[in-house]
């Protein structure tokens, strides 16, 4: 008897112990220590996605208790729009969140640009509520501190929006009405929105970095393998930062270089310069040369990544960039070969027109 005792102790593990003192367990354990449970086991992987878990924490560090019925209610009396079932049900969950740096919607940093957006509580929401020109009968649903930004959603079909589509704002620059704002369409609904956003997330289709979420978009087939060196690409969009008059898009790209951890020693190198092969929509290419990259001459070895940013504009809705870097090796100083990077597109979402815009461009012709 003692020996098969003895011998059940020996073959114990995780797999066979019981859920419940596990997840009791786990829920003494701070979020990040969670995250990493994940990676531990089949076992631990399954529990640490329970609902409960989390609960605790993103009322601590992300999300603000939900609301009741009545208070929805009340802010739909309060904006004098009724409010989608899709928004109300994801308030009765919870209630946005605070102004706080990261926001949970999304980040962007560059050098000399950052963008965090944060969902916007209820109240907030609604006393950012527009009724003026342009954005009439439009809510907000989401806000950067550092460049303003928000996303709209749209409760009324006016002024050429959809009920309930989703939007960032951006002025006609070229245009001497306050009103005409033109618009990136980002959700035909807040379900749609909102669900394809957390999708991304944990899907890891949204990189996390340095406990933030960027909304780089990576295409699997947009990595390129140069002997023992993969370059891989990721881009953005930044409305922020682009203009539909005069026709003005910015992107960012985000870029990772990697050598196999199987390479050999003196496969070491030296990025020593970047060429460039831009083209737009129109076909026009421009080419850029230049040593470096971002001020950068990073060194490659076995198993060590280098990951960097940067950015280009286009007078287009789209184009696409391609181009090589040119390494130099630390064990024989006098080769040098060149890296592959892997074209990749960029596209900016699907835009409106501002109405008053269009209400000019008709007058223009009519009275042609």
């Amino acid at each position: 008897m003692a020996a098969v005792a003895e011998q059940d102790l020996t073959t114990l593990s995780l797999e066979h112990l019981p859920t419940d003192p596990l997840l009791l367990i786990l829920s003494f354990l701070d979020y990040k220590d969670l995250m990493s449970c994940c990676f531990v086991s089949r076992r631990l992987n399954q529990l640490s996605v329970h609902d409960p878990l989390w609960k605790r924490h993103c009322k601590k560090y992300w999300l603000l208790s939900d609301v009741q019925e009545d208070d929805l209610d009340a802010v739909e009396a309060q904006i004098g729009c009724k409010l989608p079932d899709d928004y109300r049900c994801s308030f009765r969950i919870h209630n946005g969140q605070k102004l706080v740096v990261p926001g949970l919607m999304g980040s962007m940093a560059l050098s000399n640009h950052y963008r965090s957006e944060d969902l916007l509580d209820i109240d907030t929401a609604a006393g950012g509520f527009q009724q003026r020109l342009g954005l009439k009968q439009c809510l907000p649903l989401t806000f950067c501190i550092h460049t303003g930004l928000s996303q709209y959603m749209a409760l009324e079909s006016v002024e050429g929006r959809i009920k309930y589509e989703i939007f960032y704002q951006c002025p006609d620059q070229m245009a001497r009405n306050p009103s005409a704002i033109d618009m990136f369409i980002t959700g035909n609904s807040y379900l749609e929105w909102f669900t394809s956003y957390v999708n991304n997330v944990i899907t890891g289709g949204y990189p996390i970095i340095r406990d933030q979420i960027f909304r780089y978009v990576h295409e699997k087939d947009c990595v390129a393998k140069t002997g023992d060196i993969t370059v891989s690409v990721s881009t953005s969009f930044l409305p922020e930062l682009s203009s539909v008059h005069p026709p003005h898009y910015f992107f960012t790209y985000r870029i990772r270089i990697e050598m196999s951890k199987d390479a050999l020693p003196e496969k070491a190198c030296q990025l020593d310069s970047r060429y460039w092969r831009i083209t737009n929509a129109k076909g026009d290419v421009e080419e850029v040369q230049g040593p470096g990259v971002v001020g950068e001459f990073p060194i490659i070895s076995p198993g060590r990544v280098y990951e960097y940013t940067s950015c280009t504009t286009f007078p287009t809705t789209s184009g696409y960039m391609e181009g090589y870097y040119t390494f130099h090796c630390l064990y024989y100083k006098d080769k040098y070969f060149n890296v592959t990077i892997p074209r990749f597109h960029m596209v900016c979402p699907t835009f409106k027109v501002s109405i008053a815009r269009m209400i000019l461009y008709y007058e223009l012709t009519y009275y042609e």
